[in-house]
């Protein structure tokens, strides 16, 4: 994988080659090499297995051209090229030519990002040990969870009187999935307006597990993220493991409508899904979001804040400068309710202030906006890991973090519920109607439990509950926030959320029928 100075020297190169050429008014030249290792968890009691697979690893790098040219008439256009590995002067050529042949004008253009007062706060962040971990150190640290879920089980009382006696515990059908995946990202990039190369490094470690005790169908998930591989622990697989004994003789629970405490992996799936995407700016100039005109007013219960914090030291979102060569830093979304800012790259900030319907789309001028339209969330992920050379920014978090007005401890947060649920994992969460008219579904599967009289008093039993209701109402809702927060990743999520938990009154549950019952 190339150096960050490599890719520093081919920007530098590439931006004085582009530059020089006929017809080239601006251009930004940026290069990405990215690096995946990841080793599979997959035990079976009852199966012969390895419990731990081979590492496999994935590698790309490559630059991509972003040029506004000039046309007949004064009208500019502007185009973008990329080419897969070749940082040399030919594969420069060749994504030049691409970018001049696919370019178009585009009325909403103003300008390539362009430095503002804001300066750079992170450098040298990363784990330099993570861009050099081995197949042996990441099949151990694989290990590490794998051994943190089957001293769990081999532990656990009631899972031995189940089995008759712990030789029996692989009848039970003892399961354990997941993965250990390392992400090493490198940068760089010029323009014509941020001339002097930049360059950005950053490493992540996360880990997924999965238990389950087949024999009663009972399954439980853990998670652990890290910037660093000392401090990356068994926690996944305890957690999993504790998750999957603790489901064992799940009921059901009718449809109706209840006070709910969402756990940590349901508030990050809900913010990922409905409640950041409706919090961009681009969401505000399609007149896509549920909080559209809100800008400066209450859109939440005063309880709640949330912000995105892209140069956090230690935090696993954290990166130096955007993929657009600005730097990172804090954006507050929602204060104590309040809708005060939005995730933004400088394009969408360019054409929503310039916006003849700004008032209508925001509720408040130009003038006013532009605070809440700093561009610090320019990046380049296409759901596949790192930053990618191929593709123009979008906008992406980066550190999400929620906190309560008045956070309470977890336990007391369950005795002012009383009676409800604790949902604990959800999947497949989306905006139904329309991601502007708030209303979601999504499948609770698995990690939860009745709440009776205060306490966890019994497990639900996976899939068996969906919930459908609106994410504006929840918002509003809102009669309690946790105190402690957790690093939290949802599948395919770009963003890191750091979430506690969150009680929120009416929500609405349906049954879901299996088709054995259906049958019945």
């Amino acid at each position: 994988m190339p150096t960050a100075a490599e890719l520093g020297r081919a920007v530098a190169g590439a931006l004085a080659f582009v530059a020089a050429q006929p017809g080239v008014r601006e251009a930004e030249v940026f290069a990405a090499a990215n690096r995946m290792l990841l080793t599979r968890l997959n035990y079976t009691s009852h199966i012969p297995c390895n419990g731990v697979e081979e590492p496999k690893s994935s590698e790309a790098y490559g630059l991509g051209i972003q040029a506004v040219f000039e046309a007949p008439g004064g009208i500019a256009t502007i185009g973008f090229g990329a080419e897969p590995s070749d940082l040399s002067q030919r594969g420069v050529e060749r994504a030049l030519d691409k970018a001049r042949r696919g370019a178009v004008h585009d009325p909403e253009f103003v300008s390539l990002p362009r430095p503002g007062p804001e300066t750079r706060r992170l450098r040298a962040y990363h784990d330099p040990r993570l861009l050099e971990v081995g197949d042996g150190q990441l099949v151990e640290v694989g290990w590490r969870g794998l051994g943190g879920a089957l001293r769990v089980f081999l532990a656990s009382s009631p899972l031995a009187e189940l089995a008759g006696g712990d030789a029996g515990l692989r009848r039970l059908g003892l399961i354990v999935g997941g993965d250990v995946t390392v992400l090493q990202e490198r940068m760089a990039i010029a323009s014509s307006h941020l001339p002097e190369p930049q360059t950005d490094e950053s490493t992540l470690m996360m880990g997924f597990v999965t238990a389950m005790v087949e024999a009663h169908g009972a399954k439980g998930s853990g998670w652990s993220t890290g910037t660093g591989l000392e401090r990356f622990t068994d926690e996944a697989g305890v957690e999993a493991a504790q998750n999957a004994i603790a489901a064992i003789g799940g009921e059901r629970v009718p449809a109706g409508d209840y006070t709910v405490v969402f756990g940590k992996q349901p508030v990050a799936d809900i913010l990922n899904n409905l409640v950041i995407p409706a919090c961009q700016a681009g969401a505000f100039y399609s007149s896509s979001t549920p909080f559209l005109g809100r800008l400066g007013k209450p859109v939440a219960s005063p309880l709640l804040s949330v912000y995105d914090s892209g140069a956090a030291p230690g935090l696993m979102g954290s990166k130096g400068i955007t993929c657009e060569g600005l730097p990172t830093g804090r954006t507050d979304l929602l204060r104590n309710g309040q809708l005060v800012g939005l995730l933004t790259n400088w394009y969408d900030a360019q054409r929503l202030i310039r916006d003849p319907l700004i008032r209508h789309k925001l509720g408040v001028d130009a003038a006013a906006a532009a605070p809440a339209l700093v561009a610090r969330n320019g990046f380049r992920y296409t759901g596949s890991g790192g930053r990618a050379f191929d593709v123009q920014p979008g906008v992406a978090a980066s550190n999400v973090i929620v906190e309560g007005a008045e956070p309470l401890p977890f336990e007391e947060l369950v005795r002012t519920v009383r009676d409800g649920l604790y949902i604990g994992r959800i999947w497949y969460t989306y905006p139904i109607n329309g991601l502007g008219a708030g209303d979601f579904t999504c499948t609770v599967v698995g990690d939860s439990f009745i709440i009776r009289d205060g306490r966890i008093a019994a497990p639900i039993r996976a899939n068996v509950i969906r919930i459908n209701d609106n994410v504006t109402r929840l918002l509003q809702s809102i009669v309690g926030i946790a105190k402690d927060a957790k690093g939290t990743l949802v599948w395919a999520a770009d963003e890191v959320v750091y979430v506690p938990e969150i009680a929120v009154s009416g929500v609405h549950v349906d049954e879901i029928s299996s088709p054995m019952e259906a049958s019945d």
